[in-house]
Parts: C-alpha cells; sequence; structure tokens
C-alpha cells in the first residue's frame, strides 16, 4: 500500500522571482556542464579524434572506435550512481551535487591537454578513456541530485515544470558546446583546428565549473532531506532497499529513458557524421542544423513539463514517443535530400518529439520513489538505462550502417527502441498527481 510521508508534504519555503531563478539556474548548470562536455567530445569523436588518437584505422573504422571511448563515459556512470546516490541519500543532495560538478570540469579539461597518438603512441587513448571512465563516474550522480534539487524546494504541483529545468541542461549544453565549435572552425583552417584548435571547447569548460559552483553557493539543502534527518528516518542502505523493495520500478523508470537516448543520439552525434561523410556536404551544414534543432529542443522542454503536470507524465511523453517512431523513418528521408533546409526540418521535428519525451522524464523518473532512496532509485534508473540507450547508440547506429550500407537498419533500430520506452510508460503508473512517497 502507498504510504505518504509527512515529508513530502512539507511546503517549500517561499522563493522570491530571483530566487526562484537561482534555484532553476542551480539545477540545470550540472546538466549543461555534462552536455557541453559529451557535445564536444562527441563532435570531436565524429569529426577529428579518429586521427588524432586513430590514425591507423580507415575514418569510419576510427569513428566507430572514437564512439567506442564515448560509450566508456555511459558504462562507468553505474558505478558513480550507486557511490553518489548512497551518499546523496546519507549526507545530503547538495554536498553531492558540489563535488559532482568540481569532477565533471576537471576530467574534460584534461581532456583538452591530452597529447595525441603522434606524441606518445599508444598510451594516447588509453589516457582518453580513462579521463572518460572518470567523467563517467561523476556523470552517474549529477543528473537525480539535480532534478531533486529543483523538486524537493519547489512547489509539489508544478513538479513536471521544475524537475524539466534540468531537462534543458543538455539542450543549454549542446548548443554551447556546438557553438564554440561552430566559432573556432569559422575562424581557423582545418589545419589549425586539428593541431590544437580542437583543445579550447574542453578547457572552456573550466569557465562553467566555476559559474555553477557560484550559482549552487546559494543554494540551501532540500528541505525534505533535512526532515528526513530530524526524524531519523534514512535509509541504512538505499542501494539495497531499491534493488530489493522497488526493482520493478527501476526497470520502469529505466525503461522509459531508453528510447529518448537512442532518437538523441540518432538526431545530434549520428547527424555530424553521416552528413560530413556520407552525405560529403560541409561541417556547417550539419552544425547549424544542431543549432537550430537545440534552440528549440531548450525552449519546448519546459513547455512540454508544465503540459504534463495538467495532462499527466504518461500522455505527453506516450505522444512524443509515438511521434519519434514515425519520424524515425522519415528522418533519413529528409538527410537524403542534400538540401540544408530540408536537413535542418529533420533534426528539428527529431528534438521537438525528443522533447515531448524529455520533458516529463524527470519527473516521471523521481516519483517513482520514495524520499528516502529517491537519490538512489533515480540514480540507477538514469545510469543503467544510460547504458543501454545513448551509450552504445552512436556506436550501434555506426555499425548498422557500416554493415548494411543503408539507413533502414539504423530506423528500425532507433523505433525498437523507442518500443521500449512505451511498454514502459504503459505498465508503469501516473504520477502527476499523486503525493511523493515516504
Amino acid at each position: 500500500m502507498q504510504t505518504v510521508s509527512t515529508v513530502d508534504h512539507i511546503q517549500a519555503p517561499a522563493h522570491s522571482q530571483n530566487q526562484t531563478k537561482r534555484l532553476a539556474t542551480a539545477s540545470m548548470v550540472g546538466t549543461t556542464l555534462e552536455w557541453y562536455d559529451f557535445t564536444i567530445y562527441n563532435t570531436m569523436a565524429a569529426l577529428v579524434f579518429s586521427h588524432l588518437f586513430f590514425p591507423n584505422f580507415d575514418p569510419l573504422a576510427g569513428t566507430i572506435l572514437a564512439f567506442s571511448t564515448y560509450a566508456v563515459g555511459y558504462v562507468s556512470r553505474p558505478l558513480g550512481g550507486i557511490i553518489f546516490g548512497h551518499l546523496g541519500d546519507k549526507l545530503g543532495r547538495r554536498a553531492v551535487l558540489v563535488a559532482t560538478l568540481i569532477a565533471m570540469g576537471l576530467t574534460t579539461a584534461l581532456m583538452g591537454l591530452l597529447p595525441t597518438y603522434a606524441s606518445i603512441g599508444a598510451l594516447a587513448p588509453l589516457l582518453l578513456v580513462a579521463l572518460r571512465f572518470l567523467q563517467g563516474v561523476a556523470l552517474g550522480g549529477e543528473w537525480a541530485g539535480a532534478v531533486l534539487l529543483s523538486v524537493e524546494h519547489g512547489r509539489q504541483d508544478r513538479r513536471g515544470l521544475n524537475a524539466s529545468w534540468t531537462q534543458v541542461g543538455p539542450s543549454f549544453g549542446t548548443l554551447l558546446g556546438t557553438g564554440l565549435i561552430a566559432a573556432i572552425t569559422a575562424t581557423m583552417s582545418d589545419e589549425a583546428f586539428l593541431a590544437w584548435g580542437w583543445r579550447i571547447p574542453f578547457i572552456v569548460s573550466l569557465a562553467l565549473v566555476t559559474f555553477g559552483l557560484w550559482v549552487r553557493s546559494g543554494v540551501g539543502e532540500s528541505p525534505m532531506f533535512k526532515s528526513l534527518e530530524e526524524s531519523a528516518a534514512k535509509a541504512k542502505a538505499p542501494i539495497k532497499e531499491v534493488l530489493s523493495l522497488h526493482w520493478r520500478r527501476l526497470l520502469l523508470a529505466g525503461g522509459s529513458r531508453i528510447g529518448s537516448d537512442v532518437l538523441y543520439g540518432l538526431i545530434v552525434v549520428f547527424t555530424l557524421t553521416y552528413v560530413t561523410t556520407v552525405l560529403h556536404l560541409p561541417r556547417s551544414t550539419a552544425l547549424v542544423a544542431v543549432l537550430i534543432g537545440t534552440a528549440c529542443n531548450a525552449i519546448a522542454v519546459p513547455f512540454f513539463g508544465a503540459l504534463s503536470d495538467r495532462w499527466g507524465r504518461r500522455t505527453v511523453y506516450g505522444l512524443g514517443t509515438a511521434g519519434a517512431i514515425v519520424w524515425a523513418f522519415v528522418f533519413f528521408m529528409l538527410l537524403d535530400t542534400a538540401q540544408p533546409l530540408m536537413i535542418v526540418l529533420a533534426v528539428v521535428v527529431g528534438l521537438l518529439l525528443h522533447a515531448a519525451m524529455y520533458g516529463p522524464q524527470a519527473s516521471f523518473v523521481i516519483e517513482q520513489f520514495p524520499t528516502r532512496v529517491r537519490y538512489s532509485g533515480s540514480s540507477l534508473a538514469y545510469t543503467f538505462a544510460g547504458i543501454v540507450g545513448g551509450g552504445f547508440a552512436p556506436l550501434i547506429i555506426a555499425a548498422l550502417f557500416q554493415n548494411y550500407n543503408h539507413t533502414v537498419a539504423i530506423s528500425l533500430y532507433v523505433a525498437g527502441a523507442l518500443c521500449v520506452t512505451g511498454l514502459a510508460l504503459l505498465f508503469a503508473r501516473e504520477t502527476a498527481r499523486r503525493p511523493l512517497e515516504d
């Protein structure tokens, strides 16, 4: 039987407009940095890493190897989810978020300082993989804490909107990363970019970390977690409790993420490779399409998050999933026209459908778990689903195209992943109007 906690009925303190903005910014800054880091990594994997770290392979094989190192960042996430999820439920949300933010920024900056294969041989890709692993560990503990920061501080009848601010971070991060790379590539030769220009976006991440620490310094600990501490109701072994008592919800929450992650990998990551290496169009064509698409995504995510407060999480999420299944096939039809406007249309509509899933996603996932294990449960759902969905999506997509030399197999793969999300939504309970559980 569902039990409703007095913890979850605590009224959040009234926030001024400036405090509300700071809270929203604090919740999205970590995921902005996360996806800024991942965007520049993904872009470099698609454009230059095959030359810098895997020069002994043909271009497509080198790209696949580069995407393999991308997957390492997802494989290591569950370790971070376990470590930081446990700490978040035991020590508090705020301290963990500071630690993960610093770790993400430092590992990304160090990537920008790495020597290449030409300088130190095989040690170069090994160091890249090691940093990617550490980055993934930090990322594994960031997302859930950022969502809880906004949800547990904010009004409970606006959980969809409040949680969606964290989901805006990926669009902002992608926009910042793509925009910076586009500016750099437009102002220097290909030779200079390959020689040293690629390092600039990685080092710039330190500026985002500094800003993020300043913003989060003005946000206190979650009132719900404080109440748990005062009532001595914290879980003794949060991970064990999630796995033993809430495993079904863990599967449903994780399954709901798979389709959106694969769709995002297709549109934002593989589009760069497909447009440049298959259609032989300028790099700027793909970058501009992604820039416009992510800007639209950033605007649409909070809209769909707020809509899920009115219509329900499953309804909004499900409509986005159904539309994305159809678009998985239409997407390549538009790309193959090789017309810039059609490429922009393909990316924009795809990312709007992604926003319809991504807007309600954060609130849907964290609402599956009670307060005492909410950080651990949400972290595990996020990180393990990330491996199945986002982590291997670019690698699988590139491999499918290499093996079949056709995009139908890719569309079927993306549609299959979206069907998994649809099934998870079908079997999950509606959470929009339910109080959070103890």
